[in-house]
């Protein structure tokens, strides 16, 4: 960790990304009291999750960290937290099941409130209003009290991140994910596609698998590897006042936890190396992960390296390409073999979403074509193969949600179907039937 590291140095640092808050005292305020609740995940998870992040980087396990681009205060219901986890375990079964490696299962989620942006302002004919945040500051209506930043959303996003750690432990941990139950993960509109009848098969594989370790005495209630899983929680570090007024000391080592999430990222937008993001980074004991961006040159990603992880720890750090399709075999092999001839032990995913978007010509929307994300990540894979480098993990916007912005898949999804179900506040998610499809498609590359 940063050894000049405080809780607030990171406040004489530029700090990109942050709102214009309207009223200084009741923001501080608001952090006064936030630094007063309690934390929404324990020190033992987060070092748990550094154990397992740390097999990852010595090639022995591989990240799959998935969820909604920006979580949403207006559908935060039971019904769709569940179905996002049941994406993202199907994924992981897919998976492990094919490769025969662990698979670590981190969110995008309790937490992903906060969006960057490229513009702090929107404007529309003749009205220009404050750039729309995430839900954690303002509301995505255009209207000036909407879209006025209010430090108080940081209260309900911490309650709402609460609610949603209660109900994916009582899932993982009650039952939801125990593997002879494999079938009962399968919503309808899986069930019904192509890639359902995959995981069909994948799943009585498992299911008969488990039923001949019963027949030679096995209790199978007695093992609790099958009946729970572990699933951890992360998301961007953007707000860095919510991030350090959920940050605490640890008593035993002295060292300081964002007790915000297991984990935190610093996007491509506030990866600095002399800004706020950074410093905060710095000093906190999370594992962490930082966006890599096609402009990045490999000093900086050398600096970056020594920054976050100066003591080296395998897993502490996890680099995250996001290049672009037609960028990632040309930008990414001289960033791999100076962070390997220097010996850092990072690991490195892919994030093959955030670099292939674009406008649908006709409607306007945000959208991504699954073949241009699949070529990113082909793309990943075959240079970390060619340099001998373990490619770790995957890191993917998605929602289990049966939506339509995201062009292509098995069951295509064409432009002029785009506005049937486009349901996401900021950027396009795969539907459930594309990320499992995608799942095989990795599975596939990762053998």
């Amino acid at each position: 960790m940063n050894s000049t590291w405080e809780l607030d140095s990171w406040k004489n640092f530029p700090a990109a990304q942050q709102p214009d808050w309207p009223e200084q005292a009741e923001y501080d305020a608001v952090l006064k009291e936030m630094s007063t609740y309690p934390a929404l995940v324990y020190i033992n998870e987060i070092k748990e999750l550094q154990a397992a992040l740390s097999l990852a980087a010595q090639g022995k396990a591989f990240l799959l960290q998935a969820g909604d681009c920006a979580e949403s205060f207006t559908d935060h219901s039971a019904q769709t937290i569940r179905n996002k986890l049941k994406v993202i375990l199907q994924m992981a079964v897919v998976l492990t099941y094919s490769t025969g490696v662990p698979v670590i299962k981190v969110g995008r989620i309790a937490g992903q409130y906060a969006k960057p942006r490229s513009s702090p302002t929107e404007k529309y004919g003749d009205l220009e209003l404050p750039a729309f945040r995430g839900h954690i500051v303002n509301s995505e209506q255009f209207d000036l009290a909407s879209r006025t930043p209010d430090p108080k959303r940081m209260i309900h996003a911490y309650h709402q991140s609460g609610s949603t750690l209660n109900l994916i432990r009582s899932l993982t941990q009650g039952g939801f994910a125990d593997l002879s139950k494999v079938h009962t993960w399968t919503q309808e509109f899986v069930r019904s596609s192509s890639e359902g009848q995959r995981y069909e098969a994948v799943a009585f594989e498992i299911e008969r698998a488990l039923r001949f370790m019963a027949a030679c005495g096995i209790d199978l209630s007695k093992e609790q590897v099958l009946q729970q899983v572990k699933f951890w929680t992360s998301h961007e570090s953007l707000l860095l006042g919510y991030e350090s007024a959920l940050t605490r000391q640890d008593p035993g080592s002295g060292k300081w936890y964002d007790l915000s999430a297991h984990s935190i990222w610093i996007g491509e937008r506030t990866r600095n190396l002399n800004g706020a993001h950074i410093e905060f980074a710095s000093g906190i004991a999370n594992p962490l992960g930082c966006k890599i961006g096609p402009t990045t040159t490999k000093d900086q990603i050398l600096e970056i390296c020594e920054k976050l992880n100066p003591d080296r720890i395998p897993g502490r750090l996890t680099l995250i390409s996001r290049m672009g399709a037609n960028k990632i075999t040309e930008v990414l092999p001289p960033l791999v073999s100076a962070v390997k001839d220097e010996g850092h032990p990072v690991l490195w995913a892919c994030d093959p979403m955030h670099g292939n978007t674009f406008n649908a010509a006709g409607t306007g929307l945000k959208t991504r074509r699954f073949n241009e994300i699949l070529l990113e990540l082909q793309g990943f894979f075959e240079v970390h193969k060619s340099l001998n480098s373990w490619p770790g993990g995957v890191h993917i916007e998605l929602t289990g949600e049966d939506v339509t912005e995201c062009l292509g898949g098995a069951e295509e999804i064409f432009e002029h179907e785009l506005d049937i179900n486009y349901n996401s506040i900021c950027d396009p998610r795969l539907n459930g039937r594309q990320s499992l499809d995608l799942a095989y498609r990795i599975a596939e590359m990762l053998i």
